[in-house]
């Protein structure tokens, strides 16, 4: 899985919305004048989607995480130890408001088959969502569970989110 893209706008809120845009925008202007700003504010912003990642519990080791303002990339490295681990931190760095695109280059200790995945629309719900993958409705939990711990509750996903399918 190299690149994922992501809804800009929808996600964890964990640094300042437009801070990192505005100063990139400054430093492509003048970039002698905003560009230790500009890195400050990506390293500000790399090490809050860093400790999110990290508070889901993947397992990761070696995290580093890289994200560039002017693109709305971040880039992840390190191990993963499973492939789920893999999917779900790509999709905890990409559930994060001002992210565009991730670079997942973790390793996987233990590969398997890459999940699909699902932009939720707007009234969509777990089941319907279910109903679309595998053809029932009552997988629902199936989705839910290999979206944990990034969804809380079966009845909390928004507009713009990106869930993991994995295959039955």
């Amino acid at each position: 899985m190299g690149l994922i893209s992501f809804i800009k706008d929808a996600g964890e809120k964990l640094f300042g919305t437009k801070e990192v845009e505005h100063a990139a925008t400054q430093a492509a202007s003048d970039p002698a004048a905003h560009k230790a700003s500009l890195d400050e504010l990506n390293a500000k912003a790399s090490e809050a989607i860093r400790t999110y990642v990290e508070a889901q519990k993947l397992g990761l080791t070696g995290l580093a995480v890289a994200f560039d303002g002017a693109s709305g990339k971040v880039t992840l490295r390190g191990q993963a130890p499973t492939q789920e681990a893999f999917e779900k931190a790509a999709l905890a760095a990409g559930n994060v408001s001002r992210v565009k695109e991730v670079k997942n280059l973790l390793t996987v200790a233990a590969p398997a088959d890459a999940s699909q995945y699902h932009d939720v629309q707007s009234g969509d719900t777990l089941s319907a969502i279910a109903k679309k993958y595998y053809g029932d409705a009552n997988k629902y939990n199936v989705i839910f569970e290999a979206n944990k711990p990034l969804l809380s509750s079966p009845d909390k996903i928004y507009p713009g989110q990106k869930l993991r399918i994995p295959k039955l």
